[in-house]
Order: C-alpha cells, then structure tokens, then sequence
C-alpha cells in the first residue's frame, strides 16, 4: 500500500510540474539558439526579439528552453526580457476592445507575430500590446507562450 501512495505522491507532483510551465521572452535584440550550453557550443538558429519559449531548465547564464514545435535549445539568460510575449499561432488574430467574440476588432496580426502579455485575465482571454502600442484581448487559444 505504502508503494501505491508514493506513485500517487509522485504522479501529483508531476501533474503539478506540467501545469506550472514558466515562459521567457527574448528581449530587444535577436539571440542565437545553441545546443548546449556554451559559447563554444554549435549555433543553431537566430531569433527575432520578442519570441516566446518554454523554460526548460534555467542555470547560471543559461537557460533550456522549449520552441512552440517542441525543440530544445538554449539560450544566454542576458538576452531574455522580464517582458513576457505570446506568439500568434492562427493565420489571422482579431485583437479585440474587450474580451469577448463579439467584441469590436481594435486591430488584426498575423501568424508569428508576437504580442506583449500585459494580463491573462483567467478567462481564457488574454490582454495583450502591440509594439505599435495598440493595446485589446485575444483568446488564449490564438497565442502561444502564456
């Protein structure tokens, strides 16, 4: 009995790790992927500024992160920003006055463009900024890296 109340313990703790996902942003600059934790080590791609990524694993100067794709690479903490962002992953996104479908539309983006997160309001609605400063709501299903 003591053995299934530890896998339930265990099981828990994982459930709870799972939902507690913690993302960054790249700040104002492009930043370089790598697949290790190095300078020294291979460079794999460069990102745009304010691209969003899952916190994976988080060390002295660097951090593992995960792309939307599933990816891991990582990534020199000095280029992230304590901005949080959230990619635009449908084809057109309705950034609305409130958050409600039927809303007034402020503006539109499109696919992989990147929102500043200003509140997840917990209703499945996020407020978010454009950096033209435009400010409205977006579904959370529309965006990725809350």
């Amino acid at each position: 009995m003591k053995s299934v109340s530890l896998f339930f313990a265990l099981g828990m703790c994982a459930v709870s790790a799972a939902q507690a996902m913690d993302y960054v942003s790249v700040g104002e600059r492009s930043a370089i992927l790598y697949d290790a934790p190095s300078l020294m080590a291979k460079k794999l791609f460069v990102v745009n500024s304010f691209m969003p990524f899952e916190q994976v694993v988080n060390l002295d100067n660097w951090v593992k992160v995960r792309d939307r794709s599933g990816g891991l690479y990582w990534l020199e903490k000095r280029v992230l920003t304590s901005k949080k962002y959230v990619l635009a992953v449908s084809p057109v996104v309705d950034v609305r006055a409130e958050p409600d479908t039927g809303a007034a539309s402020v503006f539109q983006v499109r696919q992989q463009v990147a929102l500043e997160l200003i509140e997840a309001t917990g209703t499945g609605w996020l407020k978010v900024r454009h950096q033209d400063g435009e400010t409205g709501y977006v579904r959370s299903t529309e965006v990725w890296g809350e």
